[in-house]
């Protein structure tokens, strides 16, 4: 029987991208299917007790940097710990995602994930730029994504709630951060549970 991992993330979250090859990978390894919910981490920030970056204790901050220098090494992944084009809104990024999943699935919304997480972390570009997630729409490799068309479509009232359901579905999945992951109706927190979430698709 096919598992389904429900993929709670913020576009921007860099947790989400370290962790977002490695789930495409497991799920792809295990025949799982990935339902891409990307959801307004402020909302679930404001309800869950969670506190946006830069209102961080410094001692936290600091060791934010640490962790994520530490998982760029370990993963061989490019991160740039502080980019050019960061803190950034999420939400025109993550709305293209949503358009993306509508109109041509799963697999298309989980490569153009990538390719928008990669360009604020490791590329150095402004994810909140109409232009620039045009050209990653239509530069997503087997995609085939016009990227004029479906940033039109992310500005519609469908998208919009859509976006809006999967940030509810995340506050009753008791969510309070990015990258989360579910099977079966258990939640796993961070990029680094993901060998937790191999087991569950096991199961």
């Amino acid at each position: 029987m096919t598992k389904t991992c429900e993929y709670y993330f913020a576009p921007q979250s860099p947790w989400a991208y370290l962790g977002h090859a490695r789930l495409a990978a497991l799920a792809e390894r295990h025949g799982a299917h990935i339902e891409v919910k990307p959801c307004d981490l402020g909302k679930v920030f404001s309800l869950s007790g969670g506190l946006p970056l830069a209102k961080r204790a410094p001692q936290r901050q600091a060791y934010r940097l640490l962790e994520l220098q530490r998982w760029s090494d370990y993963l061989q992944l490019p991160l740039n710990l502080q980019p050019q084009f960061f803190p950034v809104s999420g939400d025109a990024a993550a709305r293209l995602i949503v358009a993306t999943q509508l109109a041509h699935g799963n697999a298309a919304a989980m490569a153009l994930t990538g390719a928008v997480m990669r360009a604020l972390w490791a590329e150095e570009k402004n994810i909140a730029d109409a232009d620039t997630l045009a050209a990653l729409a239509n530069d997503c490799k087997g995609c085939e994504l016009d990227g004029r068309m479906l940033l039109k479509t992310a500005e519609t009232g469908a998208v919009q709630s859509q976006y809006d359901r999967y940030t509810d579905d995340a506050l009753a999945a008791n969510v309070f951060g990015s990258p989360w992951y579910v099977v079966d109706g258990e939640g796993f927190w961070g990029q680094d549970r993901l060998d937790f979430v191999e087991r569950a698709l096991l199961k």
